[in-house]
């Protein structure tokens, strides 16, 4: 009996794709439902607020980054929040109520970054415009977005990671000690386990990393930069200094110098050779005999004998601004002498976080050295001595003067421009500042000792009187660098009050947390500005520093006005084609 033959139903199995596909979506959802609904809505509002004008134009990707640190430090203080009302055992809505609420605050707050990332294009446009750039068509949102998403995503990843270790070692410890005690013990020790990573495996790989690239890049000696033929310049044959000891700042210092011939061409009056001397980390061991180097080659070239010696800290590259030595060199008619010593390959920020004794060490050799021979000299017949340092230059160099060590025979004064928020007699000025002065240009006392300056000079007129020591300060509204400060995270700067910079965007508020952490933004590319904002010094605004602490009276208004109008056009010609008999101004560097 032939039985019939069963239709039995053949399960066409699903393919890998719709596998992976459906445990993908199952898990996002899984993912999704995770999230702190009050650190979402937290985000957003950082989110949002973090695409709020400061003091730098920020690109796309700059703006991403920030906007997604932003949106992650919001919703950890949101997560944060919600465990705290937990710990503390407060009544919790249902379950229910729990995620209307959710749903609307989030709501709520995605709405408000929507708003703002419309609104972001102007807002960058603002500070544009009080920067005199061209203003852009768009902020990109959606490029901004993705990439603020990535930011967030990367940050919530670590956290977990975090989380995950921490619980880990807590169900190991609490085996021998009590669950609060064990808790407490492994977020410690997580966090040291972290830090250790991040500092010594990732941290100092990278800086070493670094440090040998710009090593091989101080290294480097540029076709146009040839050895000096003069006897009497650093670098040539009868120097002390050898060429290729004195590392690429080094060389670019010596060779942009302005030659007697152009100096007197401009003036119609006589001139001298500028003297420059500088000593590369590669000069000598030591901070001490570098500077005992810098020494006897400023001995060697007559430094001693011209009538202005400034002495010079560079940035943390080695750098040294020439839009800051050519104004005074051209006021002086040449008849001025300049040192410096390199410290440091990198750039001030690195330098700054990681070698901050170095520089500090190397200035205050250099001043003891020069200073302990300039008092030998009689005082009628030794020149004038004055300190110039820029960003963090100007750092070092305010701390390698001691006030017992010169009260007795004091220099003449300085110039430090670009001041970092952490140079200890700005700090101090700024806070003790007359009350009817703006922290962005303060005015101290009878400011016969101290004076700032930005683009439209000091605040009190140039014919007030001085005392026997003069200190400007250069430092424009814009520059976060000066304007910076970890307080600002909890309360709001005095320099967003009015009356403004003109630099500065009329759009500008405080918001808690954000506002620090976009001024750290600013920072990072504050040297991205057009020539005479943000951290980019110009060599006009020099000119009045240089003219007031040197007490030049032999210019004209007129001819002063020419000669910011000769330099200001050196310094914004583009760096591949410089015209003959003009030195390269605009390079920059730090």
């Amino acid at each position: 009996m032939n039985r019939p033959k069963s239709k039995s139903k053949s399960k066409k199995p699903s393919s890998p794709f719709s596998i992976s596909a459906v445990w993908v979506l199952n898990n996002t959802r899984t993912w999704l439902r995770s999230l702190s609904g009050v650190g979402l809505a937290l985000g957003f509002l950082f989110f949002a607020a973090s695409l709020t004008p400061t003091l730098i134009p920020r690109t796309y990707f700059m703006q991403g980054v920030l906007a997604g640190a932003c949106l992650g430090v919001g919703y950890a203080l949101g997560v944060f929040w919600r465990w705290l009302w937990r710990y503390l055992e407060l009544p919790e809505p249902s379950t229910h109520t729990r995620f209307v609420v959710n749903c609307v605050v989030t709501a709520a707050g995605a709405g408000i970054a929507l708003y703002c990332l419309a609104m972001s294009a102007a807002w960058q446009n603002s500070i544009r415009s009080a920067m005199n750039m061209t203003p852009v068509d768009t902020a990109h949102p959606i490029k901004l977005s993705i990439v603020a998403l990535l930011a967030f995503f990367v940050l919530l990843l670590l956290t977990r990671l975090f989380l995950i270790v921490t619980r880990y070692l807590t169900e190991l410890i609490r085996i021998f000690i009590p669950r609060r005690i064990a808790n407490v013990i492994a977020i410690a020790l997580t966090a040291i386990f972290f830090w250790s990573i991040g500092n010594n495996l990732l941290f100092h790989s990278i800086l070493s990393a670094l440090d040998s690239s710009y090593r091989r890049f101080d290294a480097l000696i540029e076709p146009d930069s040839p050895r000096p033929t003069e006897a009497s310049k650093t670098g040539s044959v009868a120097s002390l200094v050898r060429w290729e000891e004195l590392g690429r700042a080094g060389r670019e210092f010596v060779a942009s110098s302005p030659s007697a011939q152009e100096i007197a061409a401009f003036t119609g009056r006589p001139a001298r050779q500028p003297i420059r001397v500088y000593v590369g980390l590669r000069g000598a061991e030591t901070a001490a005999q570098r500077a005992a180097l810098a020494l006897d080659e400023l001995k060697r070239q007559g430094g001693f004998e011209r009538s202005v010696l400034v002495v010079i800290t560079p940035t943390g590259t080695g750098w040294i601004d020439p839009s800051a030595m050519g104004p005074v060199e051209y006021l002086h008619d040449g008849n001025i002498a300049s040192v410096a010593v390199q410290y440091s390959y990198l750039s001030s920020p690195l330098s700054l976080l990681v070698q901050p004794e170095y520089g500090d060490e190397s200035a205050r050799a250099l001043f003891a050295a020069i200073y302990k021979f300039w008092t030998t000299l009689p005082k009628d017949e030794r020149p004038k001595l004055y300190l110039h340092g820029l960003s963090l230059g100007s750092f070092n160099s305010e701390k390698s003067i001691e006030l017992f060590e010169t009260i007795g025979d004091p220099i003449q004064g300085a110039v430090w421009s670009g001041p970092p928020f952490s140079n200890r007699i700005r700090q101090s000025v700024t806070a003790n500042r007359n009350a009817d002065s703006p922290a962005w240009r303060p005015t101290f006392r009878d400011s016969r000792i101290v004076r700032f300056m930005n683009q439209n000079g000091p605040a009190i007129p140039n014919s007030a009187p001085w005392g026997p020591l003069r200190v400007v300060y250069l430092q424009y509204a814009s520059d976060a660098i000066a304007l910076f400060g970890y307080r600002y995270a909890f309360r709001s700067p005095d320099w967003m009050n009015a009356p403004r910079g003109s630099d500065v965007s009329h759009e500008l508020h405080w918001y808690p947390l954000v506002t620090m952490l976009q001024l750290a933004a600013d920072m990072a590319f504050s040297t991205t500005t057009p020539m005479g904002v943000g951290h980019v010094y110009a060599p006009e605004h020099y000119v009045d520093a240089w003219l007031a602490v040197t007490d030049v009276r032999h210019w004209s208004p007129d001819k002063i006005a020419t000669l910011k109008s000769h330099l200001a056009r050196i310094a914004r010609l583009p760096v591949e084609h410089p015209t003959p008999n003009e030195a390269p101004y605009n390079n920059r560097g730090g």
